[in-house]
């Protein structure tokens, strides 16, 4: 992640923007899912930039938005696992749904099928507020809980 980015900060130029509300305590989870505020925010600025920006910047960016995902996925399923997080399926259905969505993105961008960038950016930040606010917020409740009983201690976390 860029040193220097700062998720919380306005910037005309972004779609969307941090906020403590969506904190899990997780501070692993919370520096990830900032990052992919940023990526996000990246996306959103190719578009932004006209047709031949948007071509290749996008396109980079929407690689790295993949990667970044599954990566970040990854670590968050690894810790759910770790904790016996109850609805740890659903919770991993809903990541192969965004990641089936943009993966169709990548494939339907890439071979020239009707795209509107703007719009996949709009969505996949609801996307992933939604599932922040939403989803995430569940199990970092789940780890709360686990955390007071003393169950479990935020090195079990990294």
């Amino acid at each position: 992640m860029d040193p220097t980015y700062d998720a919380t900060k306005p910037d005309a130029n972004e779609i969307a923007k941090w906020d403590e509300r969506y904190a899990t305590g997780v501070e692993k989870v919370d520096s990830q899912h900032k990052e992919l505020i940023k990526l996000t925010n990246d996306l959103y600025r190719a578009c932004l930039s006209g047709d031949a920006a948007t071509n290749v910047v996008f396109k980079d960016t929407l690689h790295r938005m993949v990667d970044y995902v599954r990566f970040h996925f990854n670590d968050e399923l690894v810790i759910l696992k770790r904790i016996n997080y109850p609805e740890y399926n659903d919770h991993k259905s809903q990541h192969d749904i965004l990641v089936k969505k943009v993966l169709d993105a990548v494939k339907d961008f890439e071979t020239g099928k009707r795209f509107v960038a703007n719009n996949f950016v709009r969505d996949l930040k609801d996307w992933i507020f939604e599932h922040i606010g939403h989803i995430d917020k569940k199990y970092a409740f789940y780890i709360s809980e686990l955390k007071k009983r003393g169950l479990i201690t935020d090195q079990q976390l990294l």
